[in-house]
């Protein structure tokens, strides 16, 4: 076999697979360039103000005092009033994601329903909820819904619930000698729950067959901690409502106004959402597998619950994680009504120090952190929910 001749050998600088290996080096050297002179330009124009890029100025005293939240005082220092901050969000974003998820959950089922008044009553608040600007929305319900509730002499009181200007007070539960117990019991449920639900969902993925893992779980998740409340002479916990002391309210759980507001807003304009997904998930699921579970004897509720719902799932997850992380961000207007969630303290920490850079840095930081970890969370959960051998 005659061997190629030199002249047929293509130049080097003629072959594809080098021209795109080139093509990414230059491309490589011209971002880094790029990023070079920005850093240079930023570097220049700190010297020029006599600042640094070290965050060392979060030693510094704050100078301003947080009342919401965990709280801290103004001898406080910086790095204290940004944790304050995030601990503000944190309870905002995770009250918010439960809620939230029930909200779209039964708002979606609403939209099919057969009931003529709930369907349309349903789709009018998704469609408002939807199309307005979350601001606003914010707005309106902390001015004209909030801040409308009666004083606190006139309060409203919902059983243990109580509303007024002031904010919204809970029952708080108050350990008693019998809680370290019945806690230990909980975690114990916790864990030998996870357990089997470990082993019995490996067992449906290896061999397709039922294994009804969420069930069987919930058995020690929810048994042990009922069995150790019952087995205790005196409940684990009590809990404590809150009472007109003079001009106050004494005791509970207390939601501030700007906390209560923020929160309402969060959970209905993300539940709009939220419920459209679910219905496009239930409509999803193919008509048949109604009706052969309604040829079982299964009544309607036992067949969106056990047939339905669970394979709708599989089409809602994956756009629900957007909207889990759209409320984490959204969570940052909460400066809008006065709630000193994290962004806002930043916005105080930037003011009051004058290191934009490294506050704007540490705030991005954080808020990919947790998105991350959310997106981390709910795709596990999805990968959970994938059909055996797809």
């Amino acid at each position: 076999m005659a061997r190629p001749s030199w002249r047929s050998i293509e130049p080097f600088w003629r072959d594809i697979r080098v021209l795109r290996v080139a093509g990414q080096i230059v491309f490589v050297l011209a971002l880094l360039a790029v990023a070079a002179w920005l850093v240079s330009n930023l570097q220049q124009a700190l010297d020029a103000r006599g600042l640094d890029l070290s965050f060392s100025f979060l030693n510094r005293t704050a100078g301003f005092a947080i009342t919401q939240g965990p709280g801290m005082v103004r001898t406080d220092p910086f790095w204290k009033a940004f944790l304050v901050g995030l601990a503000n969000s944190l309870s905002v974003i995770l009250a918010g994601l439960a809620l939230t998820t029930i909200v779209g959950l039964m708002a979606g089922i609403a939209l099919l329903s057969p009931n003529w008044l709930l369907r349309n009553a349903t789709r009018t608040y998704v469609e408002v909820f939807r199309n307005t600007p979350l601001l606003v929305q914010l707005f309106f319900i902390y001015f004209g819904v909030v801040l409308s509730m009666p004083a606190l002499a006139d309060r409203i009181e919902l059983g243990p619930f109580i509303l007024s200007q002031r904010g919204v007070w809970l029952p708080r539960p108050v350990p008693q000698p019998g809680s370290f117990l019945w806690i230990a019991a909980a975690a114990c449920g916790v864990g030998f729950g996870a357990w089997i639900y470990i082993r019995r969902e490996r067992r449906r993925r290896r061999t397709g067959e039922e294994t009804r893992p969420i069930r069987w779980a919930l058995v020690p998740l929810v048994g042990l901690p009922l069995l150790t409340w019952l087995a205790l002479a005196d409940p684990p916990f009590t809990f404590e409502t809150a009472v007109l002391d003079g001009l106050r309210m004494v005791g509970g759980l207390r939601m501030t106004p700007e906390f209560f507001a923020l929160l309402l807003g969060l959970v209905l304009y993300t539940g709009a959402f939220i419920a459209d997904i679910v219905r496009g998930g239930i409509l999803a699921v193919p008509h048949g597998q109604r009706e052969a579970a309604r040829s079982l004897g299964l009544k309607e509720g036992s067949v969106l619950r056990l047939v339905v719902l669970p394979q709708a799932l599989r089409v809602i997850i994956p756009p629900l994680i957007n909207q889990y992380l759209n409320l984490a961000k959204n969570s940052s207007l909460a400066f809008g009504i006065g709630y000193l969630d994290m962004y806002a303290v930043s916005q105080i920490i930037f003011n009051q120090s004058g290191q934009a850079v490294q506050v704007i840095a540490l705030l991005m930081a954080t808020y990919l952190a947790l998105s991350l970890s959310i997106s981390f969370l709910m795709n596990w959960v999805n990968r959970r929910m994938e059909i055996p051998g797809r």
